[in-house]
């Protein structure tokens, strides 16, 4: 039985090492995933924190064992038996530095051959340093990182702990989200309700910026002069009627406002700290639950009440038809979220009941459980 070993600092594992592991998994019949130490780098996250997002992220891998060493690797790779020791390389720089390694590691008088992984050209920027740096800056990370891993720097880095408040139309998000606030309050805990519908609002109103003024233009060109107020902001209500009738437009639509939504969400997210209620119908529909790192509170109530409430809005009968059939039914977006938690490996739905009298008891009690997740009461 063949056993190779890949040893890295993993402060904190990325995409590109996954890359690696799961390539050297395919060649070897068990492969060590090492975490090390250099005594010679500061490092943000600990020993067993390292240990432990690697472990997280590299579960769905049957054939690979995480663990951590200090040490020569040398010496670990003989101690555990190891035919192989695995080396990913990026590029030129890497490669100079693997060959000087490689020709230490003989001099201690142990034979032990290196086999060489080039990292593949779309993962060849990712580094763990990289990663940070972003971090650092509210830059999106999800393409860098698992998603735990990301969760895990929001925390260290930004003070950061973000969830989800989704649901139906007319499920009372907002109430919820209001209500976590009042709690968190009450406890001394620092949070913020992030409202994408209001980002957007502000995108198609009267952000000054030349790019949303840019994207505005492109709103009314696209869907018609009749979109646009005389102010030069963009009338919701009509453009409503339009995308909610069609399937196709609304995608559109989504698609034209999903660069400059992401970029004010990083605007909004900078520098805030504590819970971070991030209050989107759509997040779900619109592939972005990996902002809140698919941690969500999911909201439903009765349609009864979900009805009343979208006709308090003012709504006739014809455009609350319209506006559910648009987006998933509560039963679409619990399956949803499932699905993507077992593709990522990492997420937790709270499911939160707004009917009724019961309604405030239960958003008590989950708000309970997502400081007790997060460890902050």
């Amino acid at each position: 039985m063949s056993k190779a070993i890949y040893a890295f600092s993993g402060d904190p594992i990325t995409f590109g090492h996954i890359d690696i592991i799961q390539r050297a998994s395919e060649l070897f019949d068990q492969l060590i995933v090492a975490i090390g130490v250099n005594p010679n780098k500061n490092y943000l996250l600990s020993l067993e924190e390292r240990t432990q997002l690697a472990k997280t992220a590299l579960a769905n891998f049957h054939n690979v064992k995480v663990v951590s060493f200090a040490g020569l690797l040398i010496d670990f790779a003989y101690e555990i038996g190891a035919d192989v020791i695995v080396r990913g390389v990026r590029n030129f720089s890497d490669l100079e530095f693997e060959n000087s390694m490689f020709q230490t590691c003989q001099s201690q008088e142990i034979t032990i051959e290196s086999v060489i992984l080039m990292s593949k050209s779309r993962l060849a920027h990712i580094s763990s340093s990289n990663v940070k740096q972003l971090q650092q800056e509210q830059g999106l990370i999800h393409e860098y990182v698992p998603l735990n891993v990301k969760q895990a720097l929001e925390a260290r880095m930004s003070g950061q702990y973000i969830i989800a408040v989704t649901g139906e139309i007319g499920a009372g998000k907002t109430y919820v989200t209001n209500k976590f606030m009042e709690l968190a309050q009450a406890k001394k805990i620092k949070a913020h309700h992030l409202d994408l519908d209001l980002i957007t609002h502000s995108i198609l109103k009267d952000l000054p910026q030349p790019k949303y003024q840019l994207i505005r233009q492109a709103i009314v060109q696209e869907f018609g002069k009749k979109v646009k107020n005389t102010d030069g902001s963009i009338n919701r209500k009509v453009l409503g009627e339009i995308v909610f009738k069609d399937r196709k437009r609304l995608k559109q639509l989504n698609e034209m406002l999903h660069q400059p939504l992401l970029v004010r969400i990083r605007r909004e997210l900078y520098g805030k700290k504590g819970l971070i209620f991030c209050n989107a119908a759509l997040i779900g529909e619109a592939g972005m639950s990996y902002l809140s790192n698919n941690m969500v509170c999911l909201v439903k109530t009765e349609k009864k009440t979900q009805k009343r409430r979208l006709l308090e809005r003012e709504l006739t009968e014809d455009q609350i038809e319209r506006r559910l059939k648009s987006q998933y039914t509560f039963a679409q977006k619990k399956s949803f979220f499932k699905k993507i938690i077992q593709q990522d490996n990492f997420g937790k739905i709270w499911e939160i009941n707004n009917s009724g009298i019961g309604a405030e008891a239960d958003i008590k009690k989950k708000f309970a459980e997502i400081i007790r997740y997060f460890g902050l009461g």
